[in-house]
């Protein structure tokens, strides 16, 4: 293949969209992940409210990437200063973020001279304007995007079931592009994690057919499914403003399912069986020997009881301390320790620190200590090489960022899809 694809990455994180599309190769260190394609980043925004104590995951990316890798600054200002002249942005062929769930509002209409824009701080219209800008300046650039989110994504908010998702649908129709998406459950496509994320796959000036689309295009090939029973149509509002007032308005059920293709503001959509029949990994295949897991990683006798109490079911009275109202609360009991047979459950933001919790992971070793797991096997979860966060960070901020990341061999394999489909076009040209 020719033809180089730049990407400009935001909302980076550690780096995760960038591995897993150009791969990694350290020899020494073990690390070798073959690249995607031709993939280049070219541009990458990370930024973590707060202080400079906060931008640890800034400096990892360039201590792996180098000086300058990443503008650590809130994009949000990095897009006022590139209006104002002060700022130069790049020309992309592929736009990739990971960014949070959050708030969709939209404040005006399209018919309005200033567009749509959402509450201050909402990170969807980052993007949106981030796409604008590159095809303000061509029409060729921002060819591609490729997003990550959580999979509740397609379902809020609860009292406008799938406005959310059709809002950010309605914005890529809005600029021309055609959209597929598919909800990924890493476990099940053979990595070591059971984590549950949509992938948005969008590409400008195509027009597929949707049923051929979603059974066989990009999403398809890079996570396989059964031939679906049923499909369903949904029409996507051509303006923004109109899906965030109207969309499903009193709708107790998204009409978005796990898979789908939009062309034109026409979606179709189904749920997913996969059929996936290659390797598989479990959270057994990440962990490092004992000898290289600090003491402070180990549950002390004197907690078990307390770790047991929060990871075992109940069924009791609580009393609300603000109100004094007295309820009942109960919730199922989670496996402990975790097994180390099966994929490891989602890691959180929360897995840093010694402290007893429902929702840290905890194995046994063979002499029956339990342990906490370590920041090189969080790492390794989400399909970074190991000690890729070992960069100068705190454990905590190590679990941090990986409870905040994805797993690499996703947009890896989707980027594989891609670099097929251009290689394809430029056969035929």
């Amino acid at each position: 293949m020719d033809q180089q694809i730049t990407v400009a990455e935001l909302f980076a994180g550690v780096g995760g969209f960038r591995l897993g599309l150009e791969g990694y190769s350290d020899n020494a260190k073990g690390w070798q992940l073959p690249a995607a394609g031709p993939y280049k980043t070219i541009w990458a925004n990370q930024w973590e409210p707060g202080s400079d104590k906060r931008q640890f995951a800034a400096r990892c990316y360039e201590d792996h990437f180098g000086k300058g890798s990443v503008v650590n600054e809130d994009i949000a200002l990095v897009l006022d200063e590139y209006d104002a002249g002060r700022r130069a942005i790049p020309d992309v062929d592929m736009v990739v973020g990971g960014f949070p769930c959050q708030d969709y509002s939209v404040a005006r209409p399209l018919s309005q001279a200033d567009g749509i824009e959402g509450k201050k701080g909402v990170l969807w219209w980052s993007i949106y304007r981030f796409l604008r800008i590159q095809l303000a300046k061509s029409s060729n650039n921002a060819r591609w995007c490729m997003f990550e989110n959580v999979d509740r994504l397609l379902k809020s908010p609860a009292k406008q079931r799938g406005r959310d998702f059709a809002i950010i649908l309605s914005c890529l129709a809005s600029l021309g592009y055609s959209v597929e998406w598919r909800v990924v459950n890493s476990a099940e496509y053979g990595f070591p994690q059971r984590r549950k994320r949509v992938y948005i796959l969008a590409e400008r000036n195509v027009e597929w057919d949707l049923k051929e689309r979603l059974l066989h295009g990009a999403m398809a090939s890079a996570f396989p499914m059964e031939a679906p029973e049923t499909v369903s149509y949904v029409d996507i509002p051509a303006d923004p403003y109109v899906a965030s007032q109207s969309f499903n308005l009193g709708g107790k059920i998204s009409p978005f399912s796990d898979a789908g293709v939009m062309v034109w503001n026409r979606a179709i959509t189904c749920r997913v069986l996969e059929a996936y029949n290659g390797p598989r990994k479990t959270l057994g295949d990440v962990l490092v020997p004992k000898a290289e897991v600090p003491e402070e990683f180990f549950v002390p006798e004197s907690q078990r009881e307390k770790w047991e109490y929060l990871k075992g079911s109940k069924k009791e009275k609580r009393t609300n301390k603000a109100t004094g109202f007295e309820y009942s609360y109960s919730e199922g009991a989670m496996s402990f320790p975790d097994p180390t047979n099966k994929p490891s459950r989602t890691i959180l933001t929360g897995e840093g620190g010694r402290g007893a919790s429902r929702f840290k992971h905890v194995v046994q070793c063979e002499d029956g200590r339990l342990r906490r797991l370590v920041p090189d096997e969080l790492d390794q979860l989400q399909c970074f090489p190991k000690g890729w966060t070992n960069t100068g960070m705190t454990d905590g901020q190590r679990a941090f960022c990986m409870g905040n990341a994805l797993v690499v061999g996703i947009p890896h394999r989707i980027g594989i899809e891609v670099a097929k489909e251009l290689s394809s076009q430029e056969r035929m040209n």
